[in-house]
């Protein structure tokens, strides 16, 4: 095998200095039994985040990267979910493997998740101030007055106006961007290590959703957490994310740093989303799209499962599932960091 055709099984860039990430997803497999057949919702993915760093994971709905996140959290549901094989180390640990009670200890309290439905994720019947004050009174076992306090630093501590006397208040007697800031207020309550942000802007205007991840980046940066941000959005995270795994069909199709995929895109599928992006210099023209549809993840195509929808696809690409080959120049430069699981990414990345 030459240097060029060296295959990758998880590019990491920006690990701790003493080579060992915070969080390491390694090969990880997710299905899920239903009357139609079994749905291979995540085949095999790995991906890593250290502390300080940011990981977007990007692709359409259907892609497997909310499905990664709740194995990771430990909150599928089992059954239809099933997890047949793969490893989750969480400081070196096999999260996996652990005890429900060593496992829930960790939820919150290490890693905390931001859902991208805030409206639904609250309880309507609860005062923000009383679930925010939870967080404190299981955790750390703080009287109400002291939890009740934390509530409100906290909800001055991510903006949210008059806190001291709104923390009576209900989850619909705020705005949708309110409601993600007391969002990001419960992941935070703990401190954790690293928090998954699941969608974060969904159904946020413009203006709030750069609110929103610019104060997402902000904390990120003062508590030194590792942060996982998934979204089909890449405007999002191109001023947040250190480094990016695009996923399709339940597999990461390519690995990069953030401006190194902007510019160079080594993937057809990261190539066509890119292309779809409205852009200034292209006012009046036709926007473009990725033809077809994601497949049916109960019938994934054999081979390469884009070939269908892939301007590149030959003959290979129908009948060999692609490695994720390490990216280089045409010289035969290591890209840190690059990986592209198509048989003609040089093509894609070089061309």
């Amino acid at each position: 095998m030459t240097t060029t055709e060296k295959t990758a099984t998880a590019p990491a860039p920006g690990r701790t200095p003493d080579g060992a990430p915070l969080l390491e997803v390694r090969d990880l497999h997710v299905e899920f039994h239903t009357r139609d057949g079994v749905a291979r919702a995540v085949n095999g993915v790995n991906y890593s985040v250290s502390a300080g760093e940011t990981l977007a994971v990007l692709g359409e709905s259907g892609s497997g990267k909310s499905v990664t996140a709740q194995a990771i959290m430990g909150i599928l549901d089992m059954p239809p979910g099933r997890i047949p094989r793969g490893e989750i180390l969480f400081h070196g640990q096999d999260m996996l493997t652990m005890s429900k009670e060593a496992r829930r200890k960790i939820r919150g309290q290490k890693i905390a998740m931001i859902f991208q439905d805030a409206l639904s994720a609250l309880n309507p019947v609860l005062s923000v101030g009383y679930q925010l004050g939870e967080m404190f009174r299981v955790h750390q076992g703080l009287g109400r007055k002291e939890a009740r306090a934390r509530a409100v630093e906290l909800m001055e501590r991510v903006r949210i106006p008059a806190a001291r006397e709104r923390v009576g208040d209900y989850p619909h007697q705020f705005s949708g961007g309110m409601r993600q800031r007391i969002m990001i207020a419960m992941a935070l309550a703990l401190e954790p290590d690293l928090i998954i942000a699941d969608e974060p802007t969904t159904a946020l205007d413009v203006t709030v959703q750069a609110q929103v991840m610019e104060l997402l980046a902000e904390l990120q940066r003062e508590y030194r957490m590792g942060l996982i941000l998934i979204t089909h959005d890449l405007g999002v995270v191109a001023d947040v994310a250190d480094k990016i795994a695009v996923m399709y069909a339940g597999r990461i199709v390519e690995t990069a740093p953030v401006h190194e995929l902007y510019r160079r895109p080594a993937h057809p599928y990261t190539r066509g989303l890119l292309d779809s992006i409205p852009r200034l210099d292209r006012k009046g023209q036709e926007l473009y799209a990725i033809k077809g549809l994601p497949p049916n993840l109960t019938r994934i195509p054999d081979g390469c499962a884009f070939h269908p929808r892939c301007p590149r696809a030959q003959d290979v690409c129908r009948t060999d599932v692609p490695p994720l080959h390490q990216v280089t120049e045409p010289d035969g430069g290591e890209l840190p960091g690059r990986g592209s699981a198509c048989h003609f990414w040089k093509e894609t990345i070089h061309g």
